[in-house]
């Protein structure tokens, strides 16, 4: 019996962690008949409660800009700019003058190219300071994130089976040490009654109660707390805040927030349309400083209604080009940044409780139908063990 118990502590809690994660996608007939992964099926809620901790206590816009020199930036992408530059400014003027543009001499097309080639990384510098300065309103950290973990449910597993994995071991192996010392029990007060009923109900116990205890032992308590004077115990998950903060850091840095992501996130998130303003701002600004006396001159030739419209051109052609562009500063941004490390010291600082949200919101949801499905499970398997001993004819009275 206490061999058994053991194999019903330990099965059900393989069970029920897989019931956490698996299936990605909901399996059998909706809306009842079937099951999705608890993780994956409240994905948004998880990456939701996920993202409000990350935002409110480890990483802010800020954060992800602040330590970006924008004189860095420029010079990073100095060499796509300059191409980008000489392809727009060719595309725009044999659009908007065609005859003008081609019949100049190409000397004169080459100084006007170069002019506004050297002016490029000035006006990537001054849209750089105008996204630190207006961070929260170009780009929107919470949409990456939760997009990131709704997006990719697999990835939202990993969060949360490699921010935990040593807790998901504990699971699986106390139910093994729990449910023998429970089947110790069981033999015992089957050995006084020979009661037929004994068995499926300490299979119902067994399952039910390993999972609540294994459940309790990871978060509590907060604090190291000794009991009967002989041994001390803390919630593991909190024990292990080092080693926890270090894969946590590494995995939102490497996986969700990277520069690529960032990058992605401001030329085409929710906020996209704002950042697309700043660009025009100074695009335009670029090209009055750069016709200079000419000006006049200029909007005469194309007209005042063309030198407008030619300046949003060039404000979209700058903007089509800048994802190439900006990909060559991903290197210089993920060393800049250093948000594993970010994230890192800032977890140290949380509070127990605060520390607890990262993994606990994966227990929160639902987590009655797991405990209750290894109450199931144990039951069942008591029966299945009731029938064994009939069918080998054990004395039942």
């Amino acid at each position: 019996m206490p061999f058994v118990a053991a194999a019903i502590g330990y099965g059900t809690k393989v069970v029920a962690i897989k019931m956490m994660f698996k299936p990605l996608k909901f399996v059998g007939i909706r809306p009842y008949l079937g099951w999705q992964g608890i993780v994956p099926s409240k994905s948004a809620t998880m990456a939701s409660i996920a993202c409000d901790l990350m935002m409110e206590r480890l990483l802010k816009p800020e954060d992800v800009f602040d330590r970006l020199d924008p004189n860095r930036v420029a010079e990073e992408i100095r060499e796509p700019l300059i191409r980008s530059v000489e392809d727009i400014t060719r595309e725009v003027a044999a659009k908007y003058q065609p005859g003008l543009w081609e019949s100049a001499p190409e000397r004169v097309k080459k100084m006007i190219i170069q002019r506004i080639q050297n002016e490029a990384p000035h006006m990537v510098e001054l849209i750089m300071q105008d996204i630190k300065t207006n961070i929260t309103r170009v780009f929107d950290l919470k949409d990456l994130v939760i997009n990131a973990l709704v997006r990719d449910k697999e990835l939202l597993n990993r969060v949360f089976l490699e921010a935990g994995h040593v807790e998901f071991k504990f699971i699986r192996n106390s139910g093994i040490w729990f449910g023998f010392a429970i089947g110790v029990v069981q033999a015992v007060v089957w050995a006084f009654t020979h009661n037929v009923w004994v068995i499926p109900l300490f299979g119902l116990f067994t399952g039910w109660f390993t999972d609540w205890l294994a459940l309790k032992m990871i978060f509590n308590p907060k604090k190291p707390t000794r009991y009967l004077g002989l041994f001390e115990w803390q919630g593991l998950f909190l024990k292990r805040r080092k080693q926890v903060a270090a894969r946590y850091g590494a995995l939102v840095a490497s996986e969700i927030v990277t520069p690529a992501a960032v990058i992605e996130a401001i030329l085409k998130g929710p906020l996209s349309d704002r950042l697309f303003g700043l660009v025009q701002k100074q695009v335009q600004r670029t090209m009055d400083e750069q016709a200079g006396l000419a000006k006049p001159l200029v909007v005469f030739a194309v007209g005042s209604t063309k030198y407008q419209e030619m300046k949003r051109t060039v404000a979209d052609k700058v903007m089509e080009h800048l994802p190439e562009t900006l990909s060559h500063m991903e290197a210089y941004a993920e060393e800049a940044m250093d948000l594993k490390n970010l994230l890192v010291t800032k977890m140290q600082e949380l509070t127990e409780e605060e520390f607890e949200g990262l993994l606990r919101p994966a227990f929160q949801q639902d987590e009655w139908i797991l405990i209750t499905v290894g109450a199931v499970l144990g039951f069942l398997v008591g029966e299945l063990q009731v029938h064994v001993m009939l069918h080998f004819a054990v004395p039942i009275t």
